[in-house]
């Protein structure tokens, strides 16, 4: 029987992200405005011209790592290119990441340089400014998923808990201690080969791991996402029903489910009363969201487009096109380049 192959698909933006405030200088972490901060902006990690390096050597350590680790046959690595996505431009919702500041100058430098420094040493780099970094993964998912390949999704964004399937897990970036408290209760997940380590500030999340932390399976995330919205993302939901919105997606299983059991009642008090008894006594709802959710019909529908990823994107490669194949002479001239000699040596290059 063939050996199950592995195919890594990473949230660039995510992990240059982490990357870039991991490896700051405490003056500028913590400094508390951001004239402060640019005044500390010579203390990050560059290179003796003055480039930014700090995301960009933060991140190739963890890629070195993974690759030790997991051994992946294919990887691609997608990238944000533009918060006015199809998102704002086509559905409408302008408040969707608007509370999100944009990126500091050291960390936009980085973002250019790893995704050409990524290009340049013959990995896949997919990003496009009408769509988000997740849109790319959902795409790859639904196009190369299969039983016979492994694929794994490593992010902070716990948007990516939608896309969880039997071969799809999700490695998701958290802080250490969470980590340890999450394998405390779960233990560590093992895939279809048995592979288990992982770099440190990394878990793997199941299918069954999702519903015992979000109360709900990974297909009905979105649906979840759509009524409890997502302050950080911009997802409005349905205010007030947070609460309750696990018992109903579990009951009802969508959307449409849900608001045909209210429109079922067509506005009669004693049927609405009804319906709020059986979510009282059969779902554990003490305070009814009946009220809510008619008046917010429409922005919790606007909400499942926002967080559903989109999987559909044209997605021209084939999979051996992801085949891990680095050009080790590009990648030395990179890194001599940016002066991470330390990683030459440790690479051996």
């Amino acid at each position: 029987m063939d050996t199950i192959k592995k195919f890594l698909i990473i949230d660039g933006s995510s992990m240059l992200s982490t990357s870039y405030y991991g490896n700051l200088p405490k003056s500028v972490l913590y400094a508390k405005t951001d004239e402060e901060k640019e005044k500390h902006y010579s203390e990050i990690l560059q290179t003796s011209k003055g480039v930014y390096t700090n995301a960009l050597f933060t991140m190739l350590r963890t890629l070195i790592s993974l690759y030790k680790k997991a051994k992946p046959d294919y990887v691609a690595v997608a990238f944000d290119v533009s918060r006015d996505t199809f998102r704002r431009t086509v559905l409408g919702a302008d408040s969707y990441k608007a509370n999100r500041k944009e990126a500091p100058a050291p960390l936009k430098e980085q973002f250019i340089a790893m995704e050409n420094l990524l290009q340049k040493i013959g990995c896949q780099v997919l990003m496009d400014k009408d769509y988000e970094a997740d849109d790319f993964a959902a795409s790859l998912v639904k196009k190369f998923e299969s039983p016979r390949l492994e694929t794994y999704l490593l992010t902070k964004d716990h948007d990516y808990f939608q896309l969880v399937s039997d071969y799809t897990r999700l490695w998701r970036v958290t802080d250490k201690e969470k980590v340890k408290d999450l394998q405390q209760r779960y233990g560590l997940c093992t895939g279809r080969n048995g592979y288990s380590s992982l770099p440190a500030g990394i878990f793997e999340y199941t299918a069954d791991i999702v519903y015992s932390e979000e109360g709900v399976y990974p297909e009905n995330i979105v649906t979840l996402l759509s009524i409890t919205g997502d302050p950080g993302d911009g997802i409005p939901g349905c205010k007030g029903v947070s609460s309750a919105a696990a018992p109903l997606v579990n009951e009802y299983g969508s959307l449409d489910a849900i608001y045909a059991a209210i429109e079922d009642c067509e506005g009669n008090k004693k049927k609405e009363k009804a319906l709020s008894d059986f979510w009282k006594n059969n779902l554990g709802i003490s305070r009814s969201p009946l009220n809510a959710l008619k008046e917010n019909k429409e922005t919790v529908y606007l909400s499942y487009q926002l967080a559903r990823m989109k999987d559909d994107i044209p997605i021209t490669q084939s999979l051996e096109d992801f085949k891990v194949n680095i050009d080790k002479a590009a990648l030395k001239e990179e890194l001599r380049h940016y002066e991470m000699l330390s990683l030459i040596a440790e690479l051996r290059l």
